[in-house]
């Protein structure tokens, strides 16, 4: 049987994707860091409602009544309202994280994903930078935080899915570039900043 490459290129977009990246950084984060904290299941269903649902809701609504053509947003147009929506999301997911008094890297994590997602958005008026990229970087960068230079190993990860962006004609060299320069150094300088670490 033929490999396929187009579904192995698909299946590593959505395998390392921003709706499974995100939340899997959050789970090794509040797990392995403070899963001894009563409040621990809160924090992930907080991290976990901003990351990962609010975004299927709103992406699949707005794919349901035509406002956008594709899951992945491929369109640069399309991608104004979600991004808003997110920014707000996030914004009430920090003021939600603070009323349960977490370690201060959680609030950091939603209060610059808000933050860093006007920046995507400002971005996008004039350019595909890619999501993709820009998370799982970003994902790497807290977890380097949490637990140290041993998960700079992930960043192994990065060319393949530059490549599969590419390959799939989501987005082109440079746009997948630097969306993982611009994704670590700028969540990784963010929560240095916020922790004092």
């Amino acid at each position: 049987m033929q490999f396929d490459l187009h579904r192995f290129a698909d299946f590593i977009s959505w395998v390392i994707s921003p709706v499974v990246v995100a939340p899997a950084a959050y789970y090794a984060i509040v797990m392995q860091g403070y899963g001894s904290d009563v409040n621990s299941m809160s924090y992930l269903m907080v991290l976990f409602f901003s990351s990962t649902l609010a975004p299927i809701f709103l992406i699949s609504g707005l794919k349901k009544i035509g406002r956008i053509t594709d899951f992945n947003i491929s369109s640069r147009e399309q991608r104004f309202l979600p991004l808003l929506v997110l920014v707000a999301v996030n914004a009430l997911g920090y003021e939600f994280m603070k009323h349960l008094h977490p370690p201060k890297l959680l609030t950091g994590i939603l209060f610059f994903n808000s933050v860093n997602m006007i920046f995507i958005l400002l971005i996008t008026l004039q350019w595909k930078i890619s999501i993709h990229l820009f998370t799982f970087a970003s994902s790497v960068a807290l977890l380097c935080i949490q637990f140290g230079s041993v998960a700079l190993c992930l960043l192994l990860f990065v060319p393949l899915l530059m490549w599969s962006r590419i390959f799939l004609k989501a987005h082109n060299f440079m746009q997948t570039l630097i969306g993982g320069i611009i994704g670590f150094c700028v969540m990784y300088s963010e929560l240095k900043w916020w922790t004092g670490l």
